[in-house]
This record gives C-alpha cells, sequence and structure tokens, in this order.
C-alpha cells in the first residue's frame, strides 16, 4: 500500500530545492508522486499535466479533527469529519491555485448548458501555490500553505463561545512525518493554533493556556470515485439522508431541485441471485478509545445493520471489526466508530465522506461521546438501589446501560450509511434502531423493572430503508421505479415515518412524532411514567448511592428522576392542536391531513394538567434534607450543569423543583403555535377543543386555587408564561386578545385576596414590572440543567 518512509534522499534540480529532500516511497500506481522536506516543513505534490481548462487534477478533499478541544458546546472532537469537497488544481502562470469547486449547481445537458450552469456560481479559491518546478512529468508545488489553513473553520467555532479567535500562523505547521500515500489517497497532519486574549469560560475551563490552543487537522486528498455508481434520486418517504443538486439542464415540467440518496457503493458479485455476496462489503471499525466492556457493547449493536443488509439479499455486506493497530482511524478508506471524550455529556453523531457529485459514500465516520453511557448509569442508578450494579441481573444499571450503548452505535452508524430519524417508529413498537429510544421501563408488583428496557436488534423500519436504498434490482429494472414501489408497498401496510423537521420542537404538530417516547397513547404513556416517577422518588435515598460515593450526587441523580415524564409530557402536548399528516407524493393512497380528534385531544389536554398539580409538583419533604448535603474540592463542571439551583450554598429549594417541572408543561401547552392552532381549529370545527376551553380547563388546574406554596409557586408560573405568549410576536393578535382577556380575569379575582394574591394581581396590571419579569424567563430563570438524559442532540431539560 506504500505508506510513506523518510529513509531516502532526494533533490529537485534548481535554487529553490538545493537542500536535501527525503523521498515518501512513492510508488507507481500511487494518487500522487510525494516527496517530503522533513528539514523545512514542505509537503510536495506532483501535478500532472493541465488539461484544457488548465486544471491540473481533480480530487476529492476531506479533513478531519485527530487532536480535539473535547467541549461539549463548542464541536471540536476528536474524529470529526469537515465537509467534502471536490478540489481543483490549476495554474496561474507561476501560481497554483487550490480551488473548491462547486458541484451542487450543474446542468445534465449538452456542453454549452453545462458550462452556463457552471459558470453561473462561484467557485472558491483556497490558496495560491508557489511553482517550485515544471517539465515535462508535471508541475511541483509545495502545498504546506494550504493544510495550515483553518479549512475546517476552527475559529468560527471557537468564537461562538469566545471572543477573537483567529488562526496563528507563527505557530501553525504540517507534520512531515505523517505523510501516508496509498493508490487512491494521500493523508498528512497539520498543527493548527489559534489565539485569542478573550478565550471564554469553556475554554478557560480545558485549556492549559486558553489565549492559545492547538488542533492536530488530518487532511485526505482522495482520488475521484470510478464510474459505475448507481445514483439514487431521494424519495421523501424513504428515510435517507440527501445531497442537494440544482439541475439547471432538466426537462420544462421537472424540477431543477432534488436530492441524492446518500448510499455507500455495494454490488453483488451475482446480480442475477436473490442473495450474493458483495464485491467489497461495507466494513465498520469500532475505536479502540473506546473501553471494554463498551467496546463490545458497541460492536455487538452496529453489527444489527448485517441482519438489515441479508433482508436486502446481501450476503455479509456490512461487516463490523475491533480496529487493528496498524489502522489509522483517520484514514479515508476505513469506515470508523470513534470514541470522543468531553468534559461534559454531549450529543453523537454520524455522517461521512460523501461525493458532492453523486452522493456517494466513501467513507462512514461516527462521533461517540464517552459520557453518554454514564449518564444513562445515574439515570438507572437512580431507579435503582446501587446493589444492583453489575450484578446482571435484569434491572443492572451496568447491563442497561450497555444495552443501550449498542442500540447507540447502530443508531449512529444508520446516520453513516445513509439514513435519517424515525421518531415514529416508536409508536408502532420498536421499528427502528433510527428513533431516539426511550427506555422502556416497567411497573412489576409494584416495583421498576427494567429488563426490557431497550430492542436487542434491527427493526422493521430499518430493514425496508436498507431495501429501499440498497437493494439491487435485477439487471435492466430501473433502481429509482423499483425503489418507488417498495416504498408504495411499505406505505400502504401503514408504516410510519416522521423525522426532525416535525419531531424536534416540544410545540410541533405531528402527535405521532416525538423523541424519547414509547407507544401510541400518549395520555395513557404519560400517565405510567408519572407512576414509575412516584415509585422511584418513593424509594429515593441515599440507598440509591455506592458506598463510599459523595452524599451530594444526591442532587445530581434527582434530577433526571424528578424529570422523567418531561418526554412524554411533550409528546402528549403534540396532541394538543394536532394534525394527522404524512410524507407523501402525489397519487398516494394517504388520506388527506386532518385534526387529531376533539376526544382525543381533551384527553391529552387532562393528562397534561395532571402534571401540574400539587401532588405532581411537591417534592417529597423527607428528601429535602438529603438533597441539601454540602459540596467541597475542585468544583465540577460535570456536576455544576446538572443539579438545579438552589437556595444558598448546598440548601436545596424545593420550589426551584416545582418550577422547572411546571415550566416543562407550560412551555409546551402555551406555545404560540399551540394556541394558534388550537384558536384556529375550532373555528372551522365547533366541536373541537378551543382555546377558550383550554385556558379555563388551564386555570381550574392551577391559579384558580392557590392555598400552599407549591400551588402559589405553580399559579405564578403559569400567568407568567401566558402573559410571555401574549407578549411573544409569533402570536396572533387575536389570539394575544383571549391571552390578555384571561390574565385580567385572572387579576381581578387575585385583587380581592390579601397578601400573595394582591401582589401578583399587582404585578400582571404594571407592565413595566411584568415585562421584567418574562425577560427573566427569556434568560431562563430558574436556571435548567443542559442536556437531554439519553444521549441527546439537543438539551436534558429545555431548549
Amino acid at each position: 500500500m506504500g505508506a510513506a518512509s523518510l529513509a531516502l534522499a532526494w533533490a529537485v534540480a534548481g535554487p529553490a530545492l538545493a537542500e536535501p529532500v527525503a523521498v515518501s516511497s512513492t510508488k507507481d500506481g500511487d494518487l500522487l508522486p510525494v516527496k517530503v522536506d522533513a528539514e523545512a516543513g514542505r509537503v510536495l505534490l506532483t501535478l500532472p499535466k493541465a488539461d484544457a481548462e488548465r486544471v491540473m487534477g481533480r480530487f476529492l478533499y476531506s479533513t478531519a479533527v485527530r487532536s480535539g478541544l473535547g467541549s461539549a458546546p463548542i464541536r471540536i472532537d476528536r474524529g470529526m469529519l469537515g465537509p467534502t469537497q471536490v478540489l481543483a488544481f490549476k495554474r496561474f502562470g507561476k501560481k497554483v491555485a487550490v480551488i473548491y469547486e462547486n458541484p451542487r449547481f450543474r446542468a445534465t445537458e449538452e456542453a454549452s448548458v453545462q458550462q452556463g450552469a457552471k459558470t453561473s456560481f462561484p467557485f472558491s479559491t483556497i490558496a495560491m501555490l508557489d511553482v517550485i518546478s515544471s517539465d515535462a512529468k508535471g508541475t511541483v508545488v509545495d502545498i504546506s500553505p494550504f493544510l495550515t489553513r483553518d479549512t475546517m473553520g476552527l475559529a468560527d467555532a471557537l468564537n461562538r463561545e469566545g471572543k477573537g479567535f483567529r488562526l496563528a500562523d507563527s505557530l501553525s505547521a504540517v507534520d512531515p512525518t505523517t505523510v501516508k500515500v496509498f493508490p487512491d489517497n494521500i493523508e498528512v497532519d497539520a498543527v493548527q493554533t489559534f489565539a485569542s486574549e478573550t478565550p471564554g469560560k469553556e475554554v478557560s475551563l480545558i485549556a492549559t493556556d486558553p489565549r492559545q490552543i492547538s488542533f492536530t487537522i488530518r487532511h485526505s486528498i482522495i482520488r475521484l470515485p470510478a464510474a459505475g455508481f448507481v445514483s439514487r434520486k431521494f424519495d421523501i418517504r424513504s428515510g435517507s439522508l440527501g445531497t442537494q443538486v440544482y439541475d439547471f439542464g432538466t426537462k420544462l415540467g421537472e424540477d431543477v431541485q432534488y436530492q441524492l440518496a446518500n448510499h455507500f457503493r455495494l454490488e453483488k458479485i451475482d446480480p442475477n441471485a436473490p442473495k450474493s455476496r458483495v464485491k467489497k462489503p461495507i466494513t465498520f471499525y469500532i475505536d479502540t478509545a473506546a473501553p471494554e466492556p463498551i467496546r463490545g457493547a458497541l460492536a455487538k449493536g452496529v453489527a444489527w445493520w448485517n441482519q438489515a443488509f441479508e433482508s436486502a439479499g446481501y450476503i455479509d455486506a456490512f461487516q463490523v471489526k475491533i480496529l487493528p493497530p496498524d489502522i489509522d482511524p483517520q484514514d479515508a478508506r476505513y469506515s470508523i466508530v470513534n470514541w470522543a471524550d468531553r468534559l461534559t455529556r454531549s450529543w453523537s453523531y454520524g455522517g461521512g465522506i460523501i461525493d458532492p457529485r453523486t452522493g456517494e459514500i466513501i467513507k462512514g465516520n461516527v462521533v461517540l461521546g464517552a459520557l453518554r453511557v454514564r449518564q444513562d448509569m445515574q439515570i438507572f442508578e437512580a431507579l435503582e438501589e446501587s446493589a444492583q450494579d453489575n450484578t446482571g441481573g435484569p434491572n443492572d444499571p451496568v447491563k442497561v446501560s450497555l444495552d443501550r450503548i449498542s442500540q447507540l452505535g447502530a443508531h449512529e452508524v444508520g446516520h453513516a450509511i445513509g439514513f435519517v430519524h424515525n421518531f415514529a417508529g416508536s409508536t408502532q413498537g420498536r421499528t427502528s434502531v433510527m428513533d431516539y429510544p426511550g427506555p422502556l421501563i416497567g411497573l412489576k408488583d409494584g416495583k421498576i423493572d427494567l429488563s426490557n428496557a431497550y430492542a436487542k436488534g434491527i427493526g422493521s423500519w430499518d430493514k425496508f430503508t436498507v431495501q429501499w436504498l440498497y437493494g439491487q434490482p435485477k439487471p435492466g429494472q430501473d433502481h429509482d421505479k423499483a425503489a418507488k414501489a417498495l416504498a408504495d408497498a411499505e406505505f400502504a401496510r401503514g408504516t410510519r415515518f416522521m423525522t426532525d423537521i416535525d419531531g424536534r420542537a416540544d410545540d410541533g404538530p405531528a402527535p405521532h412524532d416525538s423523541m424519547w417516547d414509547n407507544g401510541e397513547d400518549k395520555p395513557a404513556e404519560l400517565a405510567h411514567m408519572l407512576a414509575v416517577r412516584r415509585v422511584a422518588l418513593n424509594s429515593f435515598g441515599p440507598n440509591i448511592l455506592r458506598k463510599g460515593e459523595a452524599l451530594s450526587n444526591l442532587r445530581r441523580k434527582f434530577v433526571p428522576v424528578w424529570l422523567l415524564a418531561r418526554y412524554e409530557v411533550a409528546a402528549t402536548g403534540k396532541w394538543v392542536g394536532g394534525v394527522y399528516y404524512a410524507y407523501a407524493l402525489a397519487g398516494d393512497e394517504n388520506k388527506a391531513p386532518a385534526p387529531v380528534a376533539a376526544s382525543r385531544q381533551r384527553a391529552a389536554l387532562a393528562a397534561m394538567l395532571k402534571t401540574l398539580s400539587a401532588a405532581e409538583l411537591s417534592v417529597p419533604d423527607g428528601l429535602v434534607g438529603w438533597l441539601s448535603s454540602g459540596v467541597n474540592g475542585k468544583s465540577d463542571a460535570q456536576f455544576d450543569t446538572e443539579v438545579f439551583d438552589n437556595a444558598g450554598s448546598a440548601v436545596f429549594d424545593p420550589l426551584v423543583a416545582t418550577d422547572v417541572a411546571a415550566q416543562v408543561t407550560l412551555d409546551s401547552l402555551l406555545a404560540p403555535t399551540r394556541l394558534t392552532r388550537v384558536y384556529e381549529q375550532q373555528a372551522r370545527d365547533a366541536g373541537q377543543l378551543g382555546l377558550g376551553e383550554m385556558l379555563d380547563a388551564l386555570a381550574v388546574a392551577t391559579y384558580d386555587h392557590t392555598g400552599s406554596a407549591v400551588e402559589k409557586r405553580i399559579a405564578l408560573r403559569t400567568l407568567l408564561t401566558i402573559a410571555r405568549s401574549r407578549k411573544d410576536p409569533a402570536t396572533p393578535v387575536d389570539v394575544a386578545a383571549v391571552l390578555q382577556e384571561r390574565l385580567d380575569r385572572a387579576a381581578e379575582g387575585l385583587a380581592k385576596q390579601a397578601g400573595w394574591g394582591a401582589t401578583v394581581a399587582a404585578l400582571l396590571r404594571s407592565g413595566p414590572s411584568l415585562d421584567a419579569e418574562i425577560g427573566k424567563m427569556g434568560r431562563r430563570a430558574p436556571a435548567i440543567p443542559p442536556g437531554m438524559p439519553i444521549g441527546g442532540e439537543t438539551e436534558w431539560f429545555g431548549q
């Protein structure tokens, strides 16, 4: 394969290269002749003769982070890839330009039409390189100045949290010892340093000198894939990722914009066989930075995808291996599941090197956050006594967390082989690993049961998507037509598919599109999770901690238990003002979009309002003392960002917990978009749930009774949220008028009460004071700790 060696000396004629230069063992057949000047820190490419457009070679170009920042809010992770570019070298006199071409805009027509589309949109010149020498064999350039540029946009990432970061050229350099040359790719590392006098809190927490932080960046120059790849046009129903194209050569009556579904090149050895081995299997390697038993759990989960490929007619087409020591995980030839450590917990993600011309996946790449399995442990330890740890029993937090990490590995690799989320999978059982799976937490004889928390294999939706994207029809059959027929048949069976665009926001209208939920009957699932929560709270205490663990960790483990029903709250809220719709094509037999039935909306509203009761939002008195245990030693960011605000030092404030849990429900119910839908649906159908009815029920559940401190806090939070929605620019005037009428009515009633009631009434009637309180809500008061509980890509407790 010809990896670089720096053992030999070589000299190029001419004064520019009089000093010794080492040979990189470039062999015939390697991508380009490469010579390394180790002493001067130069990497010399010999480019081929220019074509008619003066282009001296086109390649795919990709970057990766070899050494990262280890930060959750600033995404510069070990193993992270930059975007894939089509890289061209073009000569201008004594200079060679490094250019990113723009294949998104094209025309599949005669040459003049193609040229018109190409020259109508810009290309990007990234660097101008000096010509070192030129002869009949080619043109020699030093590519080092290009390799030390911030082609990944790391300064921009750093400046989202800090200020003034810029690439420090004098502290950046190519590492000549890393050059590797292969037949289809060249690999080389560079150190890039970024400087700032105002680095910000996050970088200051992590870096040894936050004013100057350095990263090792891998650059991959890759041969353009050979002809023969069969592109697949994206289908809105397919669950696939796509590369966007604007094709100005399409016929009139056809769309200019379309997408090419991303997938690996997978070819049967025997195209006529129902099942066949393939010419080149898809192989993913598990990073050995993941320790055992996590490494084994990841390999097991990722390997589930072979079930789907077998179902699609392929034999051993998807393989999983542990990364051997002689394979470089950043080498563009290998698909990798990277294991990345961060200071605090955060998301995982999957992607890859994708040819922007065709949608072909060249390399699959996954980055998994190492703390995710530990945050799972936090939850399951909080639901069980510590004596269950490492017992191997059905409620063992270690075992359940490893089951979750298997599912996570399968999920993120699903993205890397071309698939998007399907958040509707959990409403029809466990149809997809591409859902965000809420653990199935059972109650057995009044005790928590985790024996069936996570699935143990691939889902029926995943088998369909692999068949759609990778299925190989018999020779002579049209791939796109065969794929459409598959989708037609799948959705005729009633299969559901909904993804991020409709499911990520808690105020969304799609009743089957939610994250971290289970089951189809949302009010029933919410009631179940509240019952699980009560059992967990009743047994919560020092017994959930490991022997010798700091008592203060109860505060950290209390939060996910207290907010255990948070995701079913969001899912149930989507029934209120909800609309059933699907991703469909003209001519499909799908029903027209329709609102959720009035009876279901009222059932969902009633279930939501139960979460605002004092019974559900009162922290048990016996826990307040335990939750006030002191903390000392060095500040721990992992702890500090995952606990509720206290009432001074270590003293737990139970009303903050009340506030936060109430806000979760109120944010969903009183979102301007939901209020608008509820208002409008009754205007069209008098029998539907209306805004007045909804607000009246909310009043009865909250601010119509304010006897205890908990009831007062719930009432105040409700009224402030109504006031915030009234002022929100997204709230239509007629909806705002209804909200204002309810606030006026509430103020009139509260003014008749002495003390607390009169004070709140005065607040509601005072514009400046009320605006100030609403402003505090905009800054998240009380502070809600970040991050989803079971590994998410947004936040745990709120947006």
